[in-house]
């Protein structure tokens, strides 16, 4: 069985009942999520052995999210036990032409204290095939930079593949601390993952003729992008999502992968009603290093990133809670919702 090593935080996730306003809410419902946490938990629903690795509390805030991990299968024995406190962020769903609203309450947590000497990656990394994290992760404080980096050498080291995705978050960082951080990860990357604005966000490597706001999406920018990523650091594979957001509930869902040489596009989704947006993100990229470990072409890996990622908007909270065979349902053109019997 494959395994899969990912780092990074896990947070306690606040949000009120279905469409309600913070202000208007009197309860806020618990669940947990985090960016390598949510492709932790793709990949063990996948059937593969996926750890996840991180610093958490001893008490029981800590201990509910070790919980809700296990419950899908994936494996926390490497997660360091020690700090003060769980980050937190609230969402608002929006809705519509009301975009949705995510409040972040991180500051000081465990993972973000962390030191190098919290973490053996030589034991942790011992027969894993893939190592997993996101920009989030070192955008957390430069020690937790530096315990990046040591994963990293590690990897490559023990000859274990590697990805990313970049997602650049303006409230850790600037824009201009990114690119000098993640400049120095990157060369130890595989596959590179983003979406429209992370590389000119993290990289100023931007696409000509695409409006983000509008949904106009220009294919071939997005391949100059992609070659201009490969150049700089060497990527094996570049995958770049293909968000059109029509609105709130109404987003085109596509890709791009690129392997230095040629771009391939996905088919695109029309994801008319969606419950949850957030993690579908992760849950592309669950998706597609389940495809390239289960042995699928690129083609093959791609679309089934993105067919698993649209089902994703459709489950609430921050997991891609579905199995092989119902992406493989998908796949197959069965989209059209009817009851399973």
């Amino acid at each position: 069985m494959k395994k899969i090593v990912t780092f990074g935080e896990i947070m306690l996730r606040l949000a009120p009942a279905g469409y309600e306003r913070f202000t208007q809410c009197n309860e806020l419902g618990a669940t947990f999520g985090g960016g390598e946490a949510n492709v932790a938990v793709s990949l063990a629903n996948y059937g593969l052995d996926a750890a996840f690795v991180t610093k958490l509390p001893k008490h029981e805030i800590g201990q509910s999210a070790v919980n809700s991990l296990r419950r899908f299968g994936v494996d926390t024995g490497k997660i360091k036990r020690g700090g003060d406190r769980v980050g937190i962020y609230f969402l608002e769903k929006g809705s519509n032409q009301r975009a949705s609203k995510v409040i972040y309450d991180r500051a000081y947590s465990a993972i973000a204290t962390a030191q190098p000497s919290d973490f053996d990656w030589n034991a942790t990394l011992d027969g894993a095939d893939w190592f997993h994290f996101t920009g989030i992760t070192p955008a957390l404080g430069q020690t937790v930079a530096d315990i990046c980096l040591d994963a990293l050498k590690v990897c490559k080291e023990k000859g274990i593949t590697t990805s990313c995705d970049l997602n650049y978050r303006k409230n850790l960082w600037t824009k201009a601390e990114a690119k000098e951080t993640m400049t120095k990860l990157m060369p130890y990357v595989n596959l590179c993952i983003a979406n429209e604005e992370d590389a000119s966000d993290v990289f100023g490597i931007t696409s000509d003729g695409t409006d983000v706001t509008s949904g106009h999406l220009n294919h071939d920018g997005y391949i100059s992008v992609a070659h201009q990523l490969v150049e700089k650091f060497g990527f094996k594979h570049v995958a770049i999502t293909l968000r059109e957001s029509h609105s709130a509930n109404h987003n085109s869902w596509s890709a791009m992968l690129y392997d230095g040489k040629d771009a391939i596009f996905s088919r695109k989704y029309e994801i008319k009603s969606i419950v949850d947006r957030v993690g579908g993100g992760d849950s592309f990229g669950g998706g597609l290093i389940y495809g390239f470990l289960s042995g699928k072409d690129q083609q093959g890996a791609l679309e089934f990133a993105v067919a698993a990622s649209c089902l994703k908007h459709t489950i609430e909270g921050d997991f891609n809670l579905v199995s092989v065979a119902e992406v493989t349902n998908l796949l197959g053109g069965d989209g059209s919702g009817r009851v399973q019997r």
